[in-house]
């Protein structure tokens, strides 16, 4: 009844997926469904009841004890010859796959597709259906498919590694995840120009006009291929299967731009609430994330569009544990993953990125290493991005200990590069590469406006301390500041924020400003802000009225040789151009006010020189004409003596009185006068 024949084998039709084995043992029409249960279309009644999961498969035995090894000694080592049911639990590929592979066993033609080969290829090492029991057997056909027609084919090697999903740890033992991974990445490192198959592109709303296409793109049209060809369809992958096509990928030397690009094109697709147009979101909208799912529908399925959806939504306690397990490994990868080059990917997907993994919980040394890649362009930070709410249970709004310790790894990486040779060593050339740039000081500048605006927004939240406030503004140095106005600014913010600050405080506070870096204007405000301690009032007017007479000195310089003052005027210019609007509206009346006052100065000086030039000529004549009177008075009266000598003794006694009493008022009296005048 049972014949044993040679197999022949039909034809090896790999491209039409065609795979048969003419064994003449039971003569079937195929297998019929009932219910449950799987019949094969035989007069011959079953005599082996094969499960499969919540499948019954009534076969025969001797088509699968010729070909599954498996099979074969669950029976005979039973100790039970009339053992007419085994259960198969762990098959990998489930019911699908064991009923492929049955009917492989009864000699009924198989169609392999990219969707069913892995599937098959680990049910047949499952059940052992090797070489040692009949050639051309399940396992040695379904590597040569594998072999020569998915790995040749860029659509095929991502349909069977997405197939792959549901087949661990069966899929990477058989190296089927390894070599789809390399088969990838080497077609996604290839020349463009030359490239001849089919390729899904990017959906048309995030594409270029250039190459914005329907949903199958081909190269064989006109359009040039564009670099990023392969995102789309490589972002269809289960996470752990993108970080092996994503690492293949790197070995092979693609460059680290498109790598970064491809990472945030996946973290777009499956953690839509990481890249979004709002960006100035509070703490309640970070905690309503939604993304898609990375599971497939099916092994057999052909689809390219994920289904699960993954939201978190409320507080964390209310987070279902599964879907954040599946955000944070999301999360943790695509850490673990991105080039350590610089500009590899934008500072705004790291900070979106820190966002959540501080939210979600990630690996402490995983969030160590993206606050390090932020801290390398910090720079290119924005004040939304900056905003991370706190979701440490801390007392403050936002997250300030984290941008401080991303200022901190920003100075450290400065300091690095401006100390470290022009040409690093080879073996870390390619940690670096992308990463050395001059130490340029609009850096630390950018940085510093960037903590400023940081400092007056969250200035507002009264639980934040002085202690945390003045750590951050003094973090970086002097010298990254040319103008401290936003400074004053948040300063005055969190004056406003926190009025019950003592003399003290204040005082401490206000030590982190230079007030001569103040622009005009701002030491105008400054000069009228009642919050100010009065020491710094003092200093700001004394700043101001040094920057003024600067100003005025300079504007009187007629020697181009003096150059002491030329700095100034640039300076000055710079001060005008980054002081806000709010603080030039009594400029203009306050200038007049310095002129006026400056002319009435200069006028009060010519009065004090004239009046003074007068009183030294009045004293000069006073002193002359003093004298002159002296010397006539004198004169006169020896002449009157020389003639009274001649006279009676009589006429000499009545005379000389009068003359000593004449000469005496003569010489009182301009005495008198000039002890008046001095």
């Amino acid at each position: 009844m049972w014949e044993s024949e040679t197999e022949s084998v039909r034809g090896r039709e790999y491209g039409n997926g065609v795979l048969s084995s003419n064994k003449h043992g039971v003569k079937t029409d195929g297998f019929e469904l009932r219910g449950q249960s799987w019949y094969v279309a035989t007069d011959i009644p079953s005599d082996l009841l094969v499960q499969v999961g919540d499948v019954n498969f009534h076969l025969h035995k001797y088509p699968m004890l010729s070909r599954s090894g498996k099979v074969n000694r669950l029976i005979y080592e039973s100790n039970n010859p009339d053992l007419n049911k085994i259960a198969l639990e762990d098959l990998p590929g489930g019911p699908e796959a064991f009923e492929l592979a049955a009917k492989f066993c009864y000699g009924i033609a198989v169609d392999l597709t990219a969707g069913n080969i892995s599937g098959l290829r680990c049910a047949a090492e499952y059940l052992e259906m090797t070489e040692d029991l009949d050639e051309g057997n399940l396992i040695f056909k379904t590597e040569a498919f594998l072999s020569y027609v998915v790995l040749s084919s860029w659509r095929d090697s991502i349909l069977v590694l997405k197939s792959c999903e549901k087949l661990s740890p069966w899929a990477e033992n058989l190296q089927i995840v390894r070599r789809c991974s390399e088969s990838i990445a080497w077609k996604a490192c290839a020349n463009p120009k030359g490239i001849k198959w089919a390729y899904t592109g990017k959906p048309s709303k995030v594409s270029s006009p250039k190459w914005n296409d329907l949903k199958d793109s081909s190269p064989s049209r006109s359009q040039p291929v564009p670099p990023d060809w392969w995102f789309e369809d490589v972002s269809i992958l289960r996470t752990d299967h993108f970080v092996r096509v994503i690492t293949a990928i790197k070995v092979k030397g693609m460059r680290f731009e498109l790598i970064g690009a491809s990472i945030m094109h996946y973290a777009a697709k499956w953690l839509p609430g990481l890249i979004k147009d709002g960006q100035g979101q509070g703490p309640a909208d970070d905690m309503s994330i939604s993304t898609n799912s990375n599971s497939s529908g099916g092994t057999g399925s052909s689809s390219w569009k994920g289904g699960l959806h993954m939201i978190v939504a409320g507080t964390k306690e209310d987070t279902p544990s599964i879907q954040a397990k599946d955000q944070r490994m999301i999360i943790e990868s695509l850490i673990s993953i991105i080039p350590p080059q610089k500009d590899s990917v934008s500072c705004s997907f790291l900070l979106r990125l820190l966002r959540m993994a501080n939210l979600l919980k990630v690996a402490p040394a995983l969030v160590t290493e993206l606050e390090k890649r932020v801290g390398m362009q910090f720079e290119q930070a924005t004040l939304a991005d900056l905003l991370i709410p706190s979701y440490n249970k801390s007392e403050t709004m936002y997250d300030v200990d984290l941008v401080q310790r991303l200022l901190e790894h920003f100075l450290v990486q400065e300091q690095t590069e401006s100390s470290s040779p022009s040409r690093p060593p080879f073996s870390d050339k390619h940690m670096y590469e992308g990463t050395q740039r001059s130490n340029n000081p609009n850096a630390k500048m950018r940085v510093a406006r960037l903590v400023d605006s940081y400092l007056t927004e969250v200035s507002r939240d009264r639980n934040l301390s002085l202690t945390k406030f003045q750590v951050l503004a003094e973090a970086l140095p002097e010298s990254a500041r040319t103008c401290d106005d936003g400074l004053y600014r948040a300063i005055d913010s969190y004056l406003k924020a926190h009025p019950t600050l003592s003399e003290h405080e204040r005082k401490r506070l206000c030590r982190v400003m230079d007030c001569q870096k103040l622009s005009i204007d701002a030491c105008m405000h400054a000069a009228q802000n009642e919050r100010l301690p009065l020491r710094i009032v003092v200093q700001v007017l004394f700043s101001e009225q040094v920057k003024i007479s600067n100003a005025l000195a300079n504007s009187t310089l007629k020697d181009p040789a003096e150059t002491q003052y030329q700095p100034l005027i640039p300076n000055h210019k710079t001060l005008l151009e980054a002081t806000p609007l709010s603080f030039q509206e009594g400029w203009a009346a306050a200038k007049k006010d310095i002129n006026t006052l400056k002319f009435e100065l200069e006028s009060v000086k010519a009065k004090y020189l004239e009046l003074q030039n007068d009183m030294e000529n009045l004293q000069r004549q006073f002193e002359k004409m003093s004298k002159q009177k002296q010397t006539s008075a004198w004169t006169s009266g020896w002449k009157k003596l020389s003639k009274l000598t001649k006279m009676t003794a009589v006429e000499n006694h009545d005379i000389g009185p009068q003359i000593s009493t004449a000469a005496e008022q003569t010489r009182k009296t301009p005495r008198r006068w000039r002890n008046s005048i001095s």
